[in-house]
Protein backbone atom coordinates (compact mmCIF):
# COMPACT_ATOMS: atom_id res chain seq x y z
CA UNK A 1 0.00 0.00 0.00
CA UNK A 2 2.80 2.41 0.84
CA UNK A 3 4.57 1.77 -2.45
CA UNK A 4 1.41 2.60 -4.44
CA UNK A 5 0.93 5.86 -2.53
CA UNK A 6 4.56 6.90 -3.11
CA UNK A 7 4.30 6.02 -6.79
CA UNK A 8 1.09 8.05 -7.18
CA UNK A 9 2.56 10.98 -5.30
CA UNK A 10 5.78 10.75 -7.30
CA UNK A 11 3.83 10.65 -10.55
CA UNK A 12 1.63 13.55 -9.47
CA UNK A 13 4.64 15.61 -8.43
CA UNK A 14 6.44 14.84 -11.68
CA UNK A 15 3.38 15.75 -13.76
CA UNK A 16 2.89 18.96 -11.80
CA UNK A 17 6.53 19.93 -12.35
CA UNK A 18 6.31 19.17 -16.08
CA UNK A 19 3.11 21.20 -16.43
CA UNK A 20 4.61 24.12 -14.54
CA UNK A 21 7.74 24.02 -16.70
CA UNK A 22 5.68 23.86 -19.90
CA UNK A 23 3.40 26.70 -18.83
CA UNK A 24 6.36 28.79 -17.72
CA UNK A 25 8.16 28.30 -21.03
CA UNK A 26 5.02 29.07 -23.04
CA UNK A 27 4.23 32.12 -20.91
CA UNK A 28 7.76 33.47 -21.06
CA UNK A 29 7.85 33.43 -24.83
CA UNK A 30 4.47 35.02 -25.34
CA UNK A 31 4.84 37.69 -22.68
CA UNK A 32 8.17 38.85 -24.05
CA UNK A 33 6.80 39.17 -27.56
CA UNK A 34 3.56 40.75 -26.32
CA UNK A 35 5.30 43.36 -24.19
CA UNK A 36 7.54 44.59 -26.99
CA UNK A 37 4.64 45.12 -29.39
CA UNK A 38 1.94 46.20 -26.93
CA UNK A 39 0.88 49.83 -27.02
CA UNK A 40 -0.28 51.51 -23.81
CA UNK A 41 -3.99 51.26 -23.10
CA UNK A 42 -5.78 54.52 -23.84
CA UNK A 43 -9.23 55.94 -23.24
CA UNK A 44 -10.63 59.25 -24.46
CA UNK A 45 -12.18 60.94 -21.43
CA UNK A 46 -13.38 64.24 -22.92
CA UNK A 47 -13.79 66.10 -26.18
CA UNK A 48 -14.91 69.58 -27.16
CA UNK A 49 -15.30 71.35 -30.50
CA UNK A 50 -14.93 75.12 -30.75
CA UNK A 51 -16.87 75.98 -33.90
CA UNK A 52 -14.75 75.25 -36.93
CA UNK A 53 -11.54 76.47 -35.28
CA UNK A 54 -10.44 73.78 -32.84
CA UNK A 55 -11.25 70.34 -31.53
CA UNK A 56 -9.83 69.44 -28.11
CA UNK A 57 -9.54 65.95 -26.65
CA UNK A 58 -8.34 64.58 -23.31
CA UNK A 59 -7.03 61.02 -23.37
CA UNK A 60 -5.93 58.86 -20.45
CA UNK A 61 -2.86 56.71 -21.17
CA UNK A 62 -2.28 53.80 -18.81
CA UNK A 63 1.28 53.49 -17.56
CA UNK A 64 3.35 50.61 -18.87
CA UNK A 65 5.35 50.67 -15.60
CA UNK A 66 2.56 50.83 -13.00
CA UNK A 67 -0.89 49.38 -13.70
CA UNK A 68 -2.55 51.94 -11.41
CA UNK A 69 -0.86 55.04 -12.86
CA UNK A 70 -1.76 57.07 -15.94
CA UNK A 71 -0.88 60.17 -17.89
CA UNK A 72 -3.31 62.57 -19.53
CA UNK A 73 -2.76 63.83 -23.05
CA UNK A 74 -4.40 67.03 -24.29
CA UNK A 75 -4.60 67.18 -28.08
CA UNK A 76 -5.63 70.10 -30.25
CA UNK A 77 -6.89 69.61 -33.79
CA UNK A 78 -7.48 72.18 -36.52
CA UNK A 79 -9.55 71.78 -39.67
CA UNK A 80 -7.68 71.11 -42.88
CA UNK A 81 -9.48 70.17 -46.10
CA UNK A 82 -12.63 69.36 -44.15
CA UNK A 83 -10.95 66.97 -41.70
CA UNK A 84 -9.50 67.44 -38.23
CA UNK A 85 -5.71 67.18 -38.11
CA UNK A 86 -3.68 67.25 -34.90
CA UNK A 87 -1.83 70.53 -34.53
CA UNK A 88 -0.39 70.13 -31.01
CA UNK A 89 -0.37 67.93 -27.90
CA UNK A 90 0.76 68.35 -24.31
CA UNK A 91 0.70 66.30 -21.13
CA UNK A 92 -1.63 67.54 -18.40
CA UNK A 93 0.21 67.27 -15.08
CA UNK A 94 3.06 64.81 -14.59
CA UNK A 95 3.72 61.72 -16.68
CA UNK A 96 2.11 58.80 -14.79
CA UNK A 97 0.95 61.39 -12.24
CA UNK A 98 -2.72 60.33 -12.26
CA UNK A 99 -4.60 57.20 -11.21
CA UNK A 100 -5.98 55.09 -14.07
CA UNK A 101 -9.24 53.96 -12.47
CA UNK A 102 -10.54 57.38 -11.35
CA UNK A 103 -9.56 58.82 -14.76
CA UNK A 104 -11.55 56.22 -16.63
CA UNK A 105 -14.56 56.10 -14.34
CA UNK A 106 -17.64 58.24 -13.91
CA UNK A 107 -16.97 61.88 -13.11
CA UNK A 108 -13.33 61.78 -14.22
CA UNK A 109 -13.42 65.24 -15.79
CA UNK A 110 -14.33 67.82 -13.18
CA UNK A 111 -13.80 70.79 -15.49
CA UNK A 112 -13.04 71.30 -19.16
CA UNK A 113 -13.81 74.88 -20.02
CA UNK A 114 -12.84 76.98 -22.96
CA UNK A 115 -14.09 79.77 -25.20
CA UNK A 116 -14.23 80.37 -28.94
CA UNK A 117 -11.81 83.28 -28.90
CA UNK A 118 -8.31 83.69 -30.24
CA UNK A 119 -6.37 82.92 -28.17
CA UNK A 120 -8.71 80.34 -26.63
CA UNK A 121 -8.41 79.94 -22.84
CA UNK A 122 -8.61 76.36 -21.56
CA UNK A 123 -8.95 75.03 -18.00
CA UNK A 124 -8.72 71.34 -17.07
CA UNK A 125 -9.50 69.78 -13.69
CA UNK A 126 -9.55 66.00 -13.23
CA UNK A 127 -10.61 63.61 -10.49
CA UNK A 128 -7.67 62.65 -8.29
CA UNK A 129 -9.61 60.00 -6.35
CA UNK A 130 -13.20 59.91 -5.11
CA UNK A 131 -12.03 60.67 -1.57
CA UNK A 132 -9.57 63.45 -2.52
CA UNK A 133 -11.84 65.05 -5.10
CA UNK A 134 -10.76 67.12 -8.06
CA UNK A 135 -7.38 68.60 -8.93
CA UNK A 136 -6.79 72.32 -9.07
CA UNK A 137 -7.46 73.53 -12.61
CA UNK A 138 -4.53 73.59 -15.01
CA UNK A 139 -4.73 76.57 -17.37
CA UNK A 140 -3.65 76.66 -21.00
CA UNK A 141 -4.11 78.99 -23.94
CA UNK A 142 -4.58 77.80 -27.50
CA UNK A 143 -3.23 80.18 -30.09
CA UNK A 144 -2.90 79.37 -33.79
CA UNK A 145 -3.46 75.68 -33.03
CA UNK A 146 -0.64 75.50 -30.46
CA UNK A 147 -1.02 74.91 -26.70
CA UNK A 148 0.73 77.20 -24.24
CA UNK A 149 0.79 77.13 -20.43
CA UNK A 150 -1.12 80.05 -18.99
Amino acid sequence: MRTRTRTRRGTAVALTMLMAAALGAAGAGSSTAGTAAAAPQTRQIASSVLGTDYKITLTALRSTQDEYAASVRLQVYTQSDGTWKESDRVTVGDVDGWFWFPLTGAGAVCQLSTASTEPAPLAVSLLLTPSLGCSEPTHFVIKDGRVYAD
